[in-house]
């Protein structure tokens, strides 16, 4: 009977931790022209994200737009087990005498050099079909960040269905490779979903995105009535990774 009883709780804690949905955090920093941003990279390097590797936070990613236009955004995308989580580890990271060492340079900038104008942050929940991050393969150079908007909720929670149910297979078919999905709990354009996909070239995420628009089950899926409408406004854009990125 201990023998079952103990597969039992093997099982079902099993199952618990396969469906654990991570919690995101993602920091867009609009940087000042002309402003030097190498006291803002110092502090994400050897600042923020060691900090956070210390607390077990891995796999931090951080980038910077392929675009030149101006004025330039950084982007900084932390993962987490889950929201609270996320305040254990912000809790720690404040109390760390390596990570307030590190930062004196950073906090001690000027009004008049600081590198950025301000930042803003979106907090997010894993999408259950993908419920924690997918590390890229070494040599992705095309991250691809789209924003997805929902005139109303509903429209909102119908299309994070229709990833769910049948969507992400279909990147998974096509070499649309995903890093990460989240319903976006707090940030703007909500009611909005988030995702990022990597690719070793622009040729490569070119030629996998043709492969999903002809795929016969997207076809299928995209015309069913339920999805209709689902999606009022896209936000696209091409990152690629900072040299201190951990993805």
């Amino acid at each position: 009977m201990k023998k079952y009883l103990f597969l039992f709780v093997f099982v079902f804690v099993a199952i618990s931790v396969s469906a654990q949905r991570e919690f995101y955090e993602l920091r867009v920093y609009t940087m000042k022209f002309g402003s030097p941003a190498a006291g803002l990279h110092n502090y994400l390097e050897k600042g923020l994200i060691a900090a956070l590797n210390r607390q077990g936070i891995k796999n931090i990613g951080a980038f910077e737009e392929w675009s030149q236009d101006n004025p330039a955004k950084i982007y900084v995308l932390i993962p987490y087990e889950s929201m609270s989580a996320y305040e254990m580890v912000t809790k720690a990271v404040n109390s760390d005498k390596v990570f307030t060492e590190n930062s004196a340079e950073y906090n001690g900038i000027t009004q008049d050099k600081v590198p950025f104008s301000r930042y803003e942050t979106s907090f997010f929940n894993a999408f259950t079909g993908i419920p924690q991050m997918v590390k890229p393969k070494t040599g992705s150079m095309v991250f691809e960040l789209r924003t997805y908007e929902g005139y109303i909720e509903d429209a909102y929670q119908r299309k994070i269905k229709m990833f769910n149910e049948g969507e992400l297979q279909i990147f998974k078919e096509t070499g649309l490779h995903s890093v990460m999905f989240g319903e976006k709990i707090a940030g703007p354009q909500m009611p909005c979903l988030t995702y990022m996909l990597a690719f070793k070239d622009l040729a490569e995420r070119d030629a996998n995105w043709k492969k999903f628009s002809d795929h016969p089950e997207w076809k299928r899926i995209s015309k069913l009535p339920e999805y209709a409408n689902t999606v009022s406004n896209i936000h696209r854009v091409f990152l690629k990774p900072l040299k201190y990125s951990q993805l």
